[in-house]
């Protein structure tokens, strides 16, 4: 091919991009209308009412720079809109135009990679592969109910005590109950070294700006990072930022899923998010109905969270493990109670067990598996009902052991937990240097034995 064949190629190439970006007549004609009031956390738009749906992105310009939010509330006036950024520089008068739904369509090649809650890059990696648009932004994406594999695959965390007493399988969601400062994000970036899966999604939503590269750097590591997508919103970015967070990381985990691959989500913390709901939803005019909480906070939640799991019949899955937050270390907090209501399980963190020094601090007495079952073997699951009941039966006579008044040789069952239980929390001590555990029932029966061999002799 010569240069004057070469030059026309490009230019009908050149003719037919042109063609297919102003075929749509919202990239001829934009609708818009023009700001009317300004707060703090939102501003109102008159002209947008008929064009505008809930959702919507709008966009202005100010001092040369794009300036985005979305659309929370439509009234027949106007329509009210949350900014994506702290300081919008909104004034009055203002021309405003609407840009549709936002939709983030991620690539293989976004592995690696960090971005914010919009699918911008904020690394200093080159810019994104974008492919085309697949289907509709504002699709249902939560699969069919009857339409979904079942859950019958399950995997090794490498972490000892979830595997011993809270097993998962492919395509589970779980959450991490704990109070501020327990180790829920270090129990977090252990569980994201499983090697079970084909890629790995990271939200940080609400986190504090310093641990973010710490948690990406040194926690995950660069072996990690190679099959992770960290999506990032910082406690100081606005409230639709933190909201949408969630929302594109399930967008890019659905991505992943539904290319076949098993996919791990983790999402620290929904206590945020809810944190973002709960100020965006109270912004727009929503009576609180719990704690401070709207309604929609209490819809949204189901709405995000059932999107993960199983995948229709020839996907993947998303197995989805999530950190809640309890303020003041009550898990009767609204938020927590929703979100037990909806998890397959929950594992928790108690203050107490990491004031002993005993890491991860789990309480396998107050943890559950809800398929568990189709992780166990019958043998296991027996083995299991009996170490929670020695640990039961161990904690609920500690405080008359310190006081003196356990006699060796009284009750049998009392005497085995007293010699056994403190070997089981040996076992299950683990730090995130540690290798992950292969085969941890193997290791904790080598470790009861080599401890009831002495009296044996």
């Amino acid at each position: 091919m010569d240069r004057t064949e070469q030059a026309e190629e490009n230019a009908l190439t050149a003719l037919e991009c042109a063609y297919l970006r102003f075929r749509d007549p919202r990239h001829i004609v934009k609708q818009g209308g023009r700001i009317s009031e300004v707060t703090p956390m939102h501003y109102r738009v008159r002209g947008l009412s008929r064009a505008a749906r809930l959702g919507d992105v709008v966009s202005y310009r100010s001092h040369g720079a794009e300036h985005r939010g979305e659309v929370v509330r439509i009234s027949a006036e106007d329509v009210l809109v949350a900014p994506f950024a702290r300081n919008s520089e909104a004034s009055l008068g203002q021309p405003v135009f609407t840009a549709g739904p936002l939709d983030v369509v991620p690539h293989e090649s976004w592995r690696g990679r960090v971005i914010d809650a919009l699918g911008s890059p904020v690394d200093d990696g080159p810019p994104l592969i974008r492919p085309p648009a697949g289907a509709p932004a504002d699709k249902p994406r939560t699969p069919p109910a009857l339409r979904r594999q079942r859950v019958a695959m399950p995997f090794l965390t490498g972490v000892r005590v979830i595997d011993l007493f809270t097993p998962l399988c492919h395509g589970q969601r779980m959450g991490v109950f704990a109070g501020s400062g327990v180790g829920k994000s270090t129990l977090l970036a252990m569980l994201a070294r499983a090697e079970a899966f084909d890629t790995v999604v990271v939200a940080m939503i609400g986190e504090r700006g310093r641990e973010v590269r710490e948690f990406l750097e040194d926690t995950i590591g660069e072996a990690g990072m190679k099959k992770t997508v960290a999506v990032v919103a910082t406690s100081d970015e606005s409230a639709m930022m933190r909201r949408r967070a969630a929302d594109t990381a399930m967008r890019v985990a659905e991505s992943f899923r539904d290319c076949g691959e098993k996919v791990l989500l983790i999402l620290d913390s929904i206590t945020r998010y809810a944190h973002a709901a709960r100020e965006v939803a109270t912004g727009a005019g929503e009576p609180p109905v719990a704690r401070g909480y709207p309604a929609s906070v209490f819809t949204d939640l189901p709405k995000l969270l059932e999107r993960a799991g199983p995948g229709e019949s020839g996907h993947g899955s998303i197995t989805a493990i999530l950190s809640v937050l309890v303020d003041g270390d009550d898990h009767n907090d609204p938020v927590a109670d929703s979100v037990r209501g909806i998890l397959d399980g929950h594992i928790v963190l108690d203050r107490a067990i990491a004031e002993q020094g005993r890491y991860p601090p789990v309480n396998p007495l107050a943890s559950i598996s809800r398929l568990a079952d189709r992780a166990w073997s019958d043998d296991k699951r027996l083995l299991i009902q009996r170490l929670k009941a020695m640990i039961a039966r161990f904690e609920e006579t500690r405080d008359i052991r310190l006081l003196g008044g356990f006699q060796a040789g009284l009750d049998a069952e009392l005497d085995l937990a007293v010699r056994q239980v403190p070997v089981i929390y040996d076992v299950l001590r683990q730090s995130p240097k540690d290798p992950p555990v292969a085969d941890p029932f193997a290791e904790l029966a080598t470790q009861l034995k080599a401890r009831e061999a002495p009296r044996d002799r």
